[in-house]
């Protein structure tokens, strides 16, 4: 099992959900080995997000981006950002 799903994404607006700001994770499905939703700890341009990871309904999961994460972030739709996600730890 891989440890962390590293990778660079953009913030976009997909046409499954136009009103959302999202960052779509590739290979999530495989990386936890469900397409259900899925609590994550995440770090997105090293800020950390508390949210669930929500599937796409075409196999991998998303990241909400909420218009509060953007500005703290300093990024709007189309920028990209580095993310890295890590298995939960069991409590």
């Amino acid at each position: 099992m891989t440890d962390k799903l590293v990778f660079s994404g953009e913030i976009v607006n997909p046409e499954w959900m136009p009103s959302w700001s999202v960052i779509e994770v590739p290979g999530s499905k495989e990386f936890f080995g469900t397409g259900k939703s899925v609590k994550a700890d995440t770090t997105v341009d090293g800020v950390a997000v508390t949210s669930a990871l929500m599937p796409t309904g075409q196999g991998d999961h998303f990241i909400s981006v909420s218009a509060a994460l953007r500005k703290k972030l300093k990024k709007d739709v189309g920028d990209r950002v580095d993310v890295v996600i890590g298995h939960l730890a069991a409590k």
